[in-house]
Formats: C-alpha cells, sequence, structure tokens
C-alpha cells in the first residue's frame, strides 16, 4: 500500500484537494498596506475580559488602517467545553461594545463573508483534505496510543526531567509501517491523527514578532495530533488551515501562544504557504501577595464581562481602559483630548505595535474607574437619564419606577452640575447614581433610615435656629446662585460666622466658624449628606416645601 491508498483509507470522506480550496478561498483583493485580522473565540461561557481585548485589539488595527478586514471565527472544535447557546450568548454580549465585525459569525447560525464557513466544526472535510495531504507526503500518521500509556509516559518524562512530548523515543506509532497500521485501522482499533514532524530541536530557527522582535527558537520535532478521534481538527491545526484559506495577514494574540511559534512555522512550511505576521500582546494580570498572575475567570470576578454590566460601567471606558494599557502614548494623547475637546473616543486613538510592551499588563480597577468618572462627566444629563435607566430597568427595577415617576424631575436630578467648565466627576458606574442621589427623591428619602452627621456645629438649638430662618427669612425658589450665595453669607453673619472662609481663617477668635460650616448645616439636614453636588441647585430642586419637610424629619 502507498502513501495515497493508505490516505484514502484514512479519509474516505474527502471529496477535495488541496488546489479546490485554493480555487474557492482566493487571495483577497486587497491593497498591500491592509490587514486582514481576526479573533477566534470559544462558546464555552460568558464574555472574559480578555476576550474583549483580543477583540478589540484586532479590530483596532483593522479600523484604523484603510480597506482592512476584521472577521470573526467561531472555534468550537472543543465540544466537551462548549455551552449551549454559547455563540448566541458571545454574540450578544459583545454587542456592548462599539466593535466593527466586516466578515464572520455574527450570531448563532448566522454569518457573513465568502471566506465561511467561519465556524470550525462547519468545515470538518476542509480540515481533513489537508490532513490529507500531509499523508500522502509522508508527514501524518495514525497513532493508537491509549490515553493510560501517553499519561504514563508524561509522568515518566516529568520524574526523569526530560522534555515532554510524543517525539523520539516516545513517538511510539511513528514508525509503524502503512501496511501495518492499514491492518489495525481495518481491526477496528481507534486511532487519531498525527504529524510526522521533520524538525530537529538541536536546530534554531528564527521567528520576528511585531512586538517582541526577533527571537530564536529550537526546531518544533514534536508529532502533535492534528486530527482528533471525532474526527474534528486540533487547535494547531486548524489556525494554519483556516488563518491561510481566510487570507489572514495579521495574527494579534495573547502571549500565551508564544511559544508555539515554532510548531505554527513549521506547518506553514509543510503546506509552503508564506505565514501571517504574528504580534504576541501582553497578557491582563492581577497582583496578588506581591507577585503578577494572569487574571482568572475562575478567581477575579472583574474578569467577568457581565460585572461591568451589573454595576453599570460604560463599556467605551473600558476600551478606554485596554487602550492605555496597549499603549505607552495613551496617557498623553488621553489628557490633551480631554483639554482640547473636553471628551475622548477611543477610536481616535491609534495603536501602534511598536509602543506595546512585552510586560504583563497589571489590570487597575481604581484606573479604570477614573476613566469611567471622565468619561461619564462628559455625558450629556439625557445621555445619563437614558443610560442609567436602561441600566435600572435590568438590575434595578424599583429604582427605574421611580425614575420613570416624574422624568422631566429625575432628568434635573441628574442634570446637576453637569456640563459646564467642570462637570461633576463622581459617578462611575449607572448602577451608582442612585446611591449618588437618593436623598433627591421622596420615595427613597422617607424610607430610608436617616443618620445626621454634623460636623462643626453640632448644637441642636442653634442648628435648628440656622434651618428655620434660612427657610423663613432667605430662601427664594427664584434667585439666582449670585443672590442665593449672598443670602447664605448674610445668613453666616446673623448668626456670628464668617462671611469668606478666608476672613475666618485671617481672624479665627473673631468668629464661630465660616460660610462652609452653615453651608454645610443645611445640607445636612436637607440631604443627610456632609458632601453632595452643588447645594443651589439641590435646594433650588427641592423648593420650600419638602425643605420644610425635612427640616421637620430632622428632629432637631
Amino acid at each position: 500500500m502507498n502513501n495515497l491508498e493508505f490516505a484514502n483509507l484514512l479519509f474516505p470522506d474527502v471529496k477535495h484537494d488541496i488546489a479546490y480550496y485554493e480555487e474557492k478561498y482566493p487571495p483577497r483583493n486587497l491593497p498591500e498596506t491592509a490587514l486582514v485580522t481576526r479573533s477566534a473565540p470559544s462558546p464555552t461561557g460568558f464574555l472574559h475580559l480578555g476576550t474583549v481585548y483580543n477583540f478589540f485589539v484586532n479590530q483596532k488595527f483593522a479600523r484604523q488602517t484603510k480597506d482592512s478586514v476584521f472577521y470573526i471565527r467561531i472555534e468550537d472544535t472543543d465540544k466537551k467545553r462548549e455551552v449551549e447557546n454559547g455563540v448566541a450568548s458571545l454574540m450578544h454580549d459583545i454587542s456592548f461594545f462599539d466593535i466593527k465585525i466586516n466578515e464572520g459569525v455574527i450570531g448563532q447560525d448566522k454569518e457573513i463573508g465568502n471566506y465561511g464557513p467561519y465556524t470550525q466544526s462547519k468545515r470538518g472535510e476542509i480540515y481533513r483534505t489537508f490532513a490529507k495531504y500531509l499523508v500522502t507526503q509522508g508527514l501524518a500518521y495514525p497513532c493508537f496510543c491509549s490515553e493510560e500509556s501517553l499519561t504514563n509516559d508524561h509522568n515518566v518524562q516529568i520524574a526523569a526531567k526530560e522534555r515532554q512530548g510524543y517525539y523520539g523515543k516516545w513517538a511510539h506509532c511513528r514508525n509503524i509501517s502503512i501496511d501495518d497500521a492499514a491492518e489495525r485501522i481495518k481491526n477496528g482499533e481507534k486511532y487519531i491523527v498525527r504529524l510526522k514532524s521533520p524538525g530537529n530541536y538541536s536546530r534554531k530557527i528564527k521567528h520576528k514578532d511585531l512586538i517582541r522582535g526577533e527571537t530564536e527558537f529550537p526546531e518544533h520535532d514534536i508529532d502533535i495530533p492534528i486530527i482528533k478521534s471525532d474526527n474534528l481538527p486540533t487547535y494547531h491545526f486548524a489556525h494554519l488551515v483556516d488563518d491561510h484559506l481566510m487570507r489572514t495577514t495579521h495574527v494579534i494574540r495573547g502571549e500565551e501562544w508564544y511559544p508555539s511559534m515554532p510548531l505554527h512555522i513549521q506547518l506553514f512550511n509543510l503546506f509552503g504557504f508564506k505565514p501571517p505576521k504574528y504580534a504576541h500582546v501582553p497578557c491582563l494580570s492581577k497582583e496578588e501577595n506581591g507577585s503578577k498572575r494572569k487574571l482568572s475567570k475562575r478567581k477575579d470576578p472583574e474578569a467577568a464581562v457581565s460585572y461591568y454590566h451589573e454595576k453599570g460601567i460604560p463599556t467605551d471606558t473600558i476600551l478606554l481602559y485596554i487602550a492605555n494599557l496597549l499603549n505607552s502614548n495613551f496617557e498623553d494623547w488621553y489628557n490633551k483630548e480631554f483639554k482640547e475637546k473636553g471628551q475622548v473616543n477611543v477610536n481616535d486613538f491609534m495603536l501602534d505595535f511598536k509602543k506595546i510592551g512585552t510586560s504583563s499588563m497589571l489590570f487597575d480597577l481604581e484606573k479604570l474607574t477614573n476613566i469611567a468618572k471622565n468619561y461619564i462627566s462628559t455625558l450629556t444629563t439625557d445621555e445619563v437619564f437614558n443610560k442609567t435607566l436602561a441600566h435600572a430597568k435590568i438590575y434595578n427595577s424599583s429604582f427605574a419606577t421611580i425614575l420613570e415617576k416624574d422624568i422631566a424631575y429625575s432628568k434635573k436630578i441628574l442634570g446637576i452640575e453637569r456640563g459646564g467648565v467642570k462637570p461633576r466627576k463622581d459617578i462611575a458606574a449607572f448602577g451608582e447614581v442612585e446611591e449618588s442621589c437618593w436623598y433627591m427623591f421622596d420615595e427613597l428619602f422617607n424610607a430610608r433610615e436617616l443618620n445626621y452627621q454634623f460636623q462643626n456645629i453640632s448644637d441642636k438649638n442653634e442648628i435648628e435656629k440656622i434651618v428655620s430662618t434660612y427657610l423663613e427669612k432667605y430662601f427664594d425658589g427664584n434667585d439666582d446662585k449670585d443672590t442665593w450665595f449672598e443670602k447664605i453669607k448674610k445668613l453666616s453673619e446673623e448668626f456670628g460666622y464668617a462671611r469668606e472662609v478666608k476672613e475666618y481663617k485671617n481672624n479665627p477668635s473673631a468668629f464661630k466658624g465660616h460660610v462652609g460650616d452653615i453651608s454645610t448645616v443645611l445640607r445636612v439636614v436637607f440631604t443627610t449628606q456632609n458632601q453632595t453636588p452643588d447645594l443651589y441647585e439641590i435646594t433650588k430642586l427641592l423648593g420650600k416645601q419638602r425643605l420644610s419637610e425635612r427640616a421637620n424629619k430632622a428632629k432637631l
């Protein structure tokens, strides 16, 4: 039996050859400068922040380069890890981000583009065609080793401190003759198909990564599985076939795949294909006990994108934070954009491979929170209201009901200190809005157990007199801010407090305190809070009746 006959025995269902697929998926008609990038997630559960990171960086390089293509390929050959409706869930979650997809999978059983199927489980015959070619060339063979045997060899290698893998004396099925292998297959023995690697571990190869520069590796010499017992390909083999036929120009992926470069280069060389350019980005990491570790979906709640949805952290800020981690010049660009435009759009930022570092990127939730605060501070009142309401309808229905009860009033609350030269920056997530302004809604104010923490002025009799005098003598809902503040100053003088903080500091023995102490008394009585947005806008919006009711409720 010759190699071709043996290949036909192994792959009786294969109807075409490689040339057929080369013609079916021709090189793309794109300018030389254009990029074809991809993200290739597996439908194995919740959307991980690392997946968003990969989506973002791949689509960003394509998006910022004219005539480029970004496509989605679903890698679902590991059926043990796949979850029901995993693709639909994945695409639904990613839809919240401003990710532009040109081709590929766009939903459960939904694809667009001319280079599909873009779902690996639907490409079985294509992979087997390429595997059959390797068998005809004497570069692949069936392996009959049991899991028990492989595990035993693995343990022996570890104990002996030998290099792990199926190679050399450990490659037990490599030299079985074609006739013997054919007989065993005909007798029904189970097998997988392995690469017959021509590599020599003592030789070196060079590879230039777009981020890490030129590196020298030992040649790959391990006979890896390429077709599993279920007739589906392994990741490494499918990656070769898909990236070639889909005409991928740039593979931008996590640094954990960097050690696989010798194998991937070898696979492309065996077929005579030009490999794409590779860029291995640092992984997202977390500091723990003084050292770094990879952000884990099992250990870290912030690794799940659902964490940010539940809190109401804007997805745009996540992309801005990822850009901040990726490029060293982001901070300067971000500050300049904010200063000149008062807002930022991550699509205006240009990623640069040369400015991506090689060290793992420390994920800092506090930094992300600061970006979120800046981002929300740039939104209009209507935008904040709409986004807060949309979030509340999913995660806080009672607050959604309150917001919708009087939309005009709710918008006025959310509009306090919004816009202007120095907008408020106290909200990092739409899930925080209720806690930031609950005291403005009677339903919430009257339902809570209230706690009044007064500061410099703590005598209840004096507090009662200050508040009653303000309401009876000074409050006027029609006052502008300057008039209102002038009245607060007069109120301060009336009770022996300095009109200006500076005046008090220059002569503290002459006064009981200053205008800030009077303002704090009013703020605490009307809101129970020591710190709030602009007190003038709060009192104007609450109105005299509410203010009086709250003064009575304080039981001074």
